[in-house]
């Protein structure tokens, strides 16, 4: 069996002070083939945005965090800073999940996504950075990208913002795509096309992807395996259609539950969980 791109092996992350009182994130171990999506799912404060910054060293310097994230074979946590620079935005990148406080208000959205080339391609003219971003625009399918290179992030719609970050993740065409909530902020219809856009890259590029959200529904239309956590373990995880259709730990039979769909009786209350169950 080949070697996953990526694998995450006993990893704790805590952050000190008086509130401590457990990890964020408590000896999880998960891996991620070549091509595969990963659904990682959890309500907030699960832990799930925590691990997504611990695989690019982006918590702050007060985190501790243990164990290892192997990328490739190499272990992140321990590169050196400069080593892990040539990673980040190259061979894995993010997309995250509100656009308009990722992006530079004051900035045109083509120099930003420009901004991400020149960073892991300094040898590049000015009229081949324009160009990648160019084609990266287009392929996420923002309209007219040549006139709208100089627009800013305030002239372009919610959905359109976030295909600006999708085009700045991959235009370096990184081999592993961390989607941290991407469709949150969007309307159903608008999500729905979020969604078919990263479907179609990842066949494209073969990208492996780890898409985190608390929304089951958005899961289960791209992920190949889901990991659900809950105070910051992973309690279950199986293939999608596994947990889906036969979930066997109680805490994701009751996520199951509590999402309304067309049967769902308007009178009664949704699904509770006791927090002590578990």
């Amino acid at each position: 069996m080949p070697e996953p791109i990526l694998s995450v092996e006993d990893l704790s992350i805590s952050f000190p002070g008086p509130r401590a009182s457990r990890p964020a994130v408590a000896n999880i171990s998960f891996a991620i083939a070549e091509g595969e999506t990963l659904g990682l799912v959890g309500e907030s404060g699960s832990g799930k945005s925590a691990t997504s910054l611990a695989m690019l060293r982006l918590l702050p310097p007060s985190a501790r965090v243990t164990g290892r994230i192997r990328f490739d074979g190499t272990d992140l946590l321990t590169l050196p800073e400069d080593a892990m620079r040539r990673h980040r935005g190259r061979e894995i990148a993010m997309i995250f999940q509100e656009p308009m406080t990722a992006l530079n208000p004051v900035m045109p959205v083509g120099e930003q996504i420009a901004e991400a080339v020149r960073a892991h391609h300094p040898e590049l003219s000015r009229a081949s950075v324009r160009g990648r971003v160019v084609e990266s625009m287009h392929h996420v399918g923002l309209p007219d990208p040549e006139r709208r290179f100089r627009d800013y992030p305030h002239q372009f719609s919610g959905g359109q913002r976030q295909r600006i970050l999708i085009a700045m993740a991959i235009v370096n065409r990184p081999r592993l795509l961390i989607a941290d909530e991407p469709t949150t902020a969007l309307d159903v219809t608008v999500q729905a096309q979020i969604l078919e856009l990263l479907r179609r890259l990842q066949a494209e590029y073969r990208l492996s992807m780890l898409f985190i959200s608390h929304d089951l529904a958005v899961v289960s239309k791209v992920a190949d395996r889901v990991a659900v956590m809950r105070h910051g373990c992973i309690v279950e995880e199986a293939g999608a259609e596994e947990i889906f259709l036969r979930p066997t730990h109680e805490y994701t039979r009751w996520l199951l539950s509590a999402a309304p769909s067309m049967t769902t009786d308007r009178d009664r209350p949704l699904a509770g969980f006791h927090p002590s169950a578990g």
